[in-house]
């Protein structure tokens, strides 16, 4: 099991989306909407309550 690159979320074997940029840096995505907000829209995940890394810096 893999790690969401944006929420931080657990991706289950056999789901996700896994995405290779141009320098080679592997992303894993959980959902489209993680996909999406980091590489559409270019959010940060800090940003959003939903997060670990929100829930992280909350601390």
């Amino acid at each position: 099991m893999v790690n969401c690159s944006f929420c931080s979320g657990v991706v289950e074997r056999g789901t996700g989306t896994i995405y290779v940029q141009t320098d080679g840096k592997v992303l894993n995505f959980c959902s489209n909407k993680c996909q999406k907000n980091m590489l559409k829209l270019k959010r940060r995940p800090r940003d959003f309550k939903w997060t670990m890394e929100y829930k992280k810096k909350e601390r």
